[in-house]
């Protein structure tokens, strides 16, 4: 009994590390934009917001936790650069700093009159940061803190929403906007890379790997064992987030009109459900979600860098990182979102295909030529995606691109990979001896 309370603390803290800014504010648009098209767009959100970031720590946690240790298979300098990009988009370049700019824009600027400003946003993220530092200095306690106690009253003011939504919904689904009418599968797969949680499941194998040993779990076993649990019970909680907070936004355009912004959405929708009431539980849901994210995050980050740079230590790193995230808050959620995509656009593919390389890489023994040709064809795509995301084009490239199956869905790179993978097992085949 003690054993299975225990790993479900750990899975509770695992799920409370997964669900940010962007796990509650992207699916009430989704359902938004998707309406009666609910199904394939929660479908192609699932994948990539619950499938693969399960699949990501499954991968990773067979691999000791570490993926630096995988990402070394290709090549050592590509697993410096590589595994150092992905700690800081999901750390204090990009996915720690929104936490605190959604915590202000939705769980306390509607409590405060429109001339709170950048003043109402730099106080607010000073007090925010102020708690995730405290809570980010002493990792081992990471399980206690938040898996323990402040992931259950996530979950709590969660089903308030979800169920008042379920048995009284705000009305009848909507119809289809946009891409969303033809394409409502594929593009939901693509806005699931804004959670981030593919890149953040190759990283919180760290967190959890030395969470159980500050527990005496030092059995490597174990450790596996008890992760990949935690990963399944992440899993059940996040799809059972998405699934509602999507069905929210699908059936609220009789009672708010439609709005087109997750955060406006998701507010105003607890407002028609609850009432003045249905704005404060938010802001709890928010606020508890954007902290227990930001705390991991912090926690992975100061961890990694340390292992990198010894001479500085996790307490020193997970200061300025936190700090570092404090001033880019500041800049404001919209900013910062219209910067994440298309970096997100070129790296999302290359995690993805590296987490099922090193899921099944026993069957071609480790050899690098699979991982380097796969990776090579999938980024060759993925790297325009992300320059066209941003605005730019580069008119021959993309017009080669496009002969590409399944490019005018954003996942051109999938074929690419495929290919790549095969020629570098046929290889491998031919000069195994």
């Amino acid at each position: 009994m003690k054993f299975m309370k225990e790993n479900l603390a750990v899975g509770f803290m695992l799920f409370a590390l997964f669900l940010g800014a962007g796990n509650i504010i992207f699916p009430p648009e989704l359902g938004q934009n998707a309406g009666t098209n609910f199904i394939p767009s929660i479908i192609g959100f699932l994948i990539t917001g619950v499938g693969l970031p399960l699949i990501g720590i499954i991968a990773v946690a067979k691999n000791g936790g570490d993926l630096q240790v995988v990402a070394n298979r290709i090549n050592p300098v590509f697993s410096l650069i590589f595994t150092s990009v992905v700690y800081l988009s999901i750390g204090p370049l990009f996915a720690i700093p929104r936490t605190g700019a959604v915590t202000y824009e939705i769980g306390i600027a509607p409590f405060l009159s429109e001339s709170a400003g950048t003043s109402g946003l730099l106080i607010t993220s000073f007090i925010f940061f102020a708690i995730v530092l405290y809570l980010s200095l002493n990792p081992s306690k990471l399980v206690d803190r938040i898996g323990k106690v402040l992931t259950p009253a996530l979950l709590i003011v969660i089903a308030l929403l979800a169920i008042k939504a379920f048995v009284t919904p705000m009305g009848e689904f909507g119809e289809p906007h946009d891409v969303y009418t033809t394409h409502a599968f594929s593009e939901s797969f693509i806005q699931g890379y804004l959670t981030m949680d593919v890149l953040a499941s190759l990283v919180f194998g760290i967190v959890i790997v030395q969470s159980l040993q500050a527990k005496g779990i030092k059995d490597r076993a174990k450790q596996v064992k008890t992760t990949i649990f935690a990963g399944i019970v992440a899993a059940l909680g996040l799809a059972f987030v998405y699934i509602s907070l999507e069905y929210i936004g699908a059936t609220s355009i009789d009672a708010i009109g439609y709005i087109g912004d997750g955060g406006t959405i998701i507010a105003q929708s607890a407002n028609a459900l609850y009432g003045s009431f249905g704005n404060i539980i938010l802001s709890a849901v928010i606020i508890l979600a954007c902290i227990t994210t930001a705390v991991g995050l912090v926690s992975a980050n100061a961890s990694f860098f340390n292992k990198l740079f010894p001479n500085l230590s996790y307490k020193t790193l997970a200061i300025v990182f936190t700090l570092f995230s404090f001033v880019i808050s500041n800049f404001g959620l919209s900013k910062l979102l219209s910067i994440t995509l298309p970096v997100l656009m070129f790296i999302y593919p290359i995690a993805i295909v590296l987490m099922f390389l090193v899921l099944f890489d026993q069957l071609f023994n480790r050899r690098p030529i699979v991982y380097i040709l796969a990776l090579i064809a999938t980024a060759l795509v993925s790297l325009y995606d992300g320059i066209k995301t941003a605005g730019f084009s580069i008119g021959w490239y993309e017009e080669l691109l496009k002969s590409l199956p399944l490019y005018d869905q954003s996942i051109g790179w999938v074929v690419p990979a495929i290919v790549g993978m095969v020629i570098g097992w046929i290889i491998h085949l031919l000069t195994k001896k």
